[in-house]
């Protein structure tokens, strides 16, 4: 088994926080969202992963190597792809071309899942989906009695199915899903100027492949600081605490489970929590924290925060305030 992540989006919608860090590595629960999406998808395939290939952007040096680490310490090989240019999903997976072989998972690196099933390998295919209140901003699948899907419908204006895909597929033969991408590029054949996975899923399913819808028990999209925000509460609410909060200096401070709190963290006349994710050496004095992620190296001083995004290396002192602070920033 196969896992290929395609990640070189600029992650607009997550800005500030991803003006100096790649989406798919800002932190949920103290871990990269991409981290903690192939290892929910290991523990769902059933089988071993050989390979996890990662399609990326021009993110440097040490993001590579921290990717390729995430691959080590799930027992596989780790590949490291570049898309030069944003041209669609189709094209985003084909850039992996050489790890498309085999039996296949792709899996775009701005959601998270919690399931409990075992992926069903014989099948042909799988697309996971969830349902929606509100269909027309997704792709979303119909399907017959048997479970078949029939159709693939990108964005729909009219109600057609509430039925949501998330954006991770299995694929029981990788090298089918080359060709029928590899055709799409040969022949240019677009939507809005883009190469849309989901045209190549049609002329598989008109060739006799058949996909089956994997629903998962929950969906959380972390492409916006309010989504991430949600996420990281809820992955909290269901993750064992194991971390032995090495190096915590905790004076006159409470801390609210559940919380997440990396490592050598300062907290001085804080109440900390529920759902607070504090990254590693970060100093909070005087202080009230609630639904708010932290990360690493920054001082918080004098505040009052709740449903709030904070970034690296951050200077803030302040009173009572939803916020949402990139990256070296320095505020009061």
């Amino acid at each position: 088994m196969k896992i290929i992540v395609p990640m070189a989006g600029r992650g607009s919608r997550l800005r500030p926080h991803t003006l100096t860090v790649p989406k798919p590595l800002v932190p949920i629960a103290g871990k990269p969202i991409v981290q903690r999406l192939v290892e929910d998808i290991t523990k769902v395939c059933g089988q071993k992963v050989d390979e996890i290939a990662f399609v990326i952007g021009d993110f440097g040096d040490a993001v590579e190597k921290d990717l390729l680490a995430i691959a080590e310490s799930l027992g596989a090989k780790g590949s490291i792809y570049h898309q030069e240019e944003a041209l669609g999903t189709a094209h985003a997976i084909l850039c992996a071309k050489n790890s498309l072989e085999g039996p296949v998972v792709v899996a775009f690196a701005d959601t998270l899942f919690r399931a409990d099933f075992t992926l069903d390998s014989n099948k042909d295919g799988i697309i996971w989906v969830q349902k929606v209140e509100d269909p027309r901003a997704y792709g979303v699948i119909k399907m017959d009695r048997d479970s078949v899907i029939t159709d693939f419908i990108e964005k729909p204006e009219e109600f057609v199915s509430d039925l949501a895909i998330i954006g991770i597929y299995f694929f029981k033969d990788g090298a089918r899903l080359r060709g029928e991408l590899q055709y799409l590029i040969d022949n240019d054949i677009k939507k809005k100027g883009e190469y849309q996975l989901t045209r190549a899923l049609e002329n598989m399913k008109l060739k006799g492949t058949q996909f089956y819808p994997g629903k998962v028990d929950e969906w959380l999209d972390c492409g916006n600081p309010k989504a991430a925000i949600h996420a990281n509460h809820r992955v909290l609410e269901y993750t064992e605490n194991n971390e032995d909060r090495k190096g915590l200096h905790s004076d006159n401070s409470t801390i609210i489970e559940p919380c997440y709190i990396g490592e050598n963290v300062q907290l001085n006349n804080c109440t900390v929590g529920p759902h607070v994710s504090i990254g590693n050496d970060t100093c909070i004095m005087n202080s009230t924290i609630k639904n708010t992620i932290i990360q690493n190296n920054s001082h918080i001083e004098d505040a009052d925060i709740e449903d709030s995004m904070i970034g690296n290396h951050v200077q803030y002192k302040g009173g009572a305030k939803c916020i949402s602070i990139g990256d070296y920033s320095q505020i009061g």
